[in-house]
């Protein structure tokens, strides 16, 4: 595993890092949108008090805190694996490029001693699960290893209460930032009620600290609701969703290609609005992330 001089650096002064994970770069959005919103991500942490560490593969090896030319590549480059847990051995042995999901960087960020994650929005029980079986790996790493997650909930194209009652099962402390109930991705509110409420960056590395103090392992998932400024209604996305779930169905997708095709037919059925909400809200996590890091730092 290689971690960058930086990011290495950092940790070895306890400063505040945050990790951000790389399939939104390879898999989220089309290029050259992937990379400007990856710089703009980690700019957004650098400017609120902490150090980015953009995780990938390259080569079939981990790299903690990812160049500017390196994430360029990630953007542009055809054929990228889309690696979660069970995909490490073969992406490793075979010495493959990978880009990260939510799981695969929970995994590697902890290996590199990183608290605080940031990224869009979760994996987690997909409509219809109870015929297909479809759960992302996301909420097991997330009841497995000791890491913070800040995301604008799980992705509005899954079954959020099943997605809360699985983590509830998992061990993750679910919080949400100001608002009383969980984020829905584009829209502000799922209608789902979290854990605990925060009003301040310092509350939440409390918590932090108070799980981590106390032996628990497992994660912490916070939410944070969408800017009203760009939040999408929830009518409005679910008309779209119900469409492009219609599609994948028809189409037989099945397996970790459903995210990729739900999430590129919401963009062109909504006129690129999501693709928008998606950027916009991807950068105010990582200020939140970053604002927090830095409080768990000083604690």
């Amino acid at each position: 595993m290689r971690i960058s001089k930086i990011v290495e650096e950092a940790l070895k002064a306890h400063k505040p890092v945050v990790a951000l994970e790389s399939t939104i770069i390879s898999h989220g959005m089309p290029y050259p949108r992937n990379v400007e919103t990856a710089l703009a991500v980690e700019k957004a942490v650098w400017e609120n008090g902490a150090v980015p560490a953009t995780i990938g593969i390259i080569d079939g090896e981990p790299v903690i805190g990812m160049n500017e030319q390196e994430i360029e590549e990630f953007g542009k480059r055809k054929g990228i694996c889309k690696v979660s847990y069970r995909d490490f051995p073969i992406v490793l042995a075979n010495k493959l490029w990978g880009a990260t999901t939510v799981s695969a960087t929970i995994i590697l960020a902890e290996k590199a001693g990183i608290e605080v994650f940031v990224t869009g929005g979760i994996g987690g029980v997909h409509r219809g699960a109870e015929k297909t079986f479809d759960i992302s790996r996301d909420l097991k790493e997330l009841g497995l290893h000791e890491i913070t997650v800040v995301s604008a909930g799980a992705k509005a194209i899954l079954d959020i209460p099943k997605t809360l009652e699985v983590l509830e099962t998992e061990g993750v402390t679910v919080l949400s930032y100001k608002e009383k109930n969980f984020a829905s991705f584009y829209s502000r509110d799922s209608g789902y009620p979290v854990d605990a409420v925060f009003e301040t960056p310092l509350e939440a590395a409390r918590i932090i600290k108070a799980k981590r103090d106390f032996g628990l392992k497992g994660g912490i998932l916070i939410s944070n609701p969408p800017d009203e400024k760009y939040a999408l209604p929830s009518s409005y996305i679910e008309k779209i969703i119900a469409e492009a779930l219609k599609e994948a169905e028809e189409k037989q997708i099945h397996g970790k290609e459903v995210t990729p095709f739900l999430l590129k037919r919401v963009a062109e059925l909504s006129g690129g609005k999501s693709l928008d909400t998606n950027i916009d809200l991807v950068i105010d996590n990582a200020r939140l992330g970053a604002k927090i890091a830095v409080a768990l730092s000083e604690l």
